[in-house]
C-alpha cells in the first residue's frame, strides 16, 4: 500500500490567499485556517515566492493569531525561484547553491513563525543544480529538525534519479489534472509508487473552467452524465479523478471559497468506476484507449 506520509488527502493552497490573490487581512487568513483544519484539510502549501516574498509572514502571523498548536498542521514550502522584483536580481533564475537553500530555509521558518518546516520542496529545477550542493544544505536542515522531509516540484524522473544520487526525496509535486496527464505517462507517478514518493499535485482542475475549446467540450459532455450517477458536481470529478490513480495523489487546492473547499473535500468520498475513470480520460485525449 502507498505511504502517503502525514499529509491531508486534500492540500490547501496558498498562492493566492495574499499580495497575488485575495489579499486577506490577518483575520481573514486566520479565519481561512480555522475553517480548512475543521473541514479536515491540514496540510497548507506555501512557496517563498508567493505574494512577492510577502505571503509566507502573512500566515505565520495568521496561524499564531490562531492559536492552533504547530503539530495540528502540516507545512509545505518550496525555495529556489529568484524573481527580478528582488534588488540584484536582473533576470528571473534558479538558485540551489547550499548557502542560498540555507538561507531560505531559515527566512520560511522565521516567516511562518515555526521551528520546523514538514516538508521542504526545490521548487523548479535547474539546468545548474547539483545534487551534492543541494545535498550539503538539506541533510544540514534535517539533521537540525529545521526540515522533517525534503521534496522537490516539477522534476522528471531522470532528474530525480540524478538528484537521488545524494539525497533520499519523499515528494514530488508536479501539474496533473484531466487536462494535463504528462505525469501518468512520462515516468513520474511510476516513480512515486515504485520509490514509495509523495506524489502532489497542482493545479488539479487544470484547464478546464479557464478554456473554452474541443477538450473542454467533450470533457463536459462525460461530466454531465456522470454527475447524477455520483451525486456530485464538475469540480468533485475533476479531483475524484486525480484521486483515482494509484499513485496516491494529494491535489492541492487553490480555492478560498468555504463552499468550494467543503465540496472538495467530499471528492474524497468518490470512487470512480474504472470504465467511468477512462470516459473521462478518453474525453481529455480525444480518442480511445490503443
Amino acid at each position: 500500500m502507498k505511504n502517503t506520509g502525514p499529509y491531508s488527502k486534500i492540500i490547501a493552497g496558498t498562492m493566492t490567499w495574499g499580495q497575488w490573490g485575495k489579499q486577506f487581512s490577518t483575520a481573514q487568513m486566520a479565519d481561512l485556517i480555522t475553517f480548512s483544519l475543521e473541514q479536515g484539510i491540514t496540510t497548507f502549501d506555501h512557496a517563498d515566492i508567493y505574494g512577492d516574498y510577502t505571503t509566507e509572514q502573512e500566515f505565520g502571523k495568521a496561524f499564531k493569531a490562531t492559536g492552533i498548536a504547530r503539530e495540528s498542521i502540516q507545512l509545505v514550502t518550496k525555495f529556489g525561484i529568484q524573481m527580478t522584483s528582488r534588488s540584484g536580481n536582473r533576470v528571473k533564475h534558479y538558485q540551489y547553491d547550499a548557502a542560498y537553500i540555507l538561507k531560505c530555509a531559515e527566512q520560511s521558518l522565521q516567516k511562518l513563525k515555526t521551528d520546523y518546516i514538514d516538508l521542504l520542496l526545490l521548487h523548479r529545477p535547474s539546468p545548474l543544480m547539483h545534487p551534492d550542493e543541494i545535498a550539503e544544505a538539506t541533510q544540514r536542515l534535517l539533521a537540525a529538525g529545521k526540515i522533517k522531509q525534503f521534496g522537490v516540484s516539477n522534476v522528471s524522473p531522470s532528474q530525480m534519479g540524478m538528484l537521488e544520487t545524494a539525497q533520499s526525496i519523499a515528494a514530488n509535486q508536479v501539474e496533473f489534472s484531466l487536462t494535463h496527464c504528462d505525469p501518468m505517462y512520462d515516468g513520474t507517478f511510476d516513480d512515486c509508487i515504485q520509490n514509495d514518493r509523495t506524489a502532489m499535485a497542482w493545479s488539479p482542475l487544470g484547464g478546464f473552467f479557464r478554456e473554452n475549446n474541443t477538450q473542454n467540450q467533450r470533457i463536459q459532455t462525460v461530466l454531465d452524465t456522470l454527475k447524477p450517477k455520483y451525486d456530485a458536481d464538475e469540480n468533485q470529478l475533476l479531483l475524484a479523478f486525480v484521486l483515482k490513480h494509484p499513485a496516491a495523489v494529494h491535489p492541492v487546492i487553490g480555492t478560498t471559497n468555504k463552499k468550494r473547499i467543503a465540496a472538495a473535500l467530499q471528492a474524497v468520498n468518490i470512487t470512480l468506476q474504472v470504465q467511468d475513470w477512462f470516459l473521462l480520460l478518453q474525453a481529455s485525449q480525444g480518442h480511445e484507449a490503443p
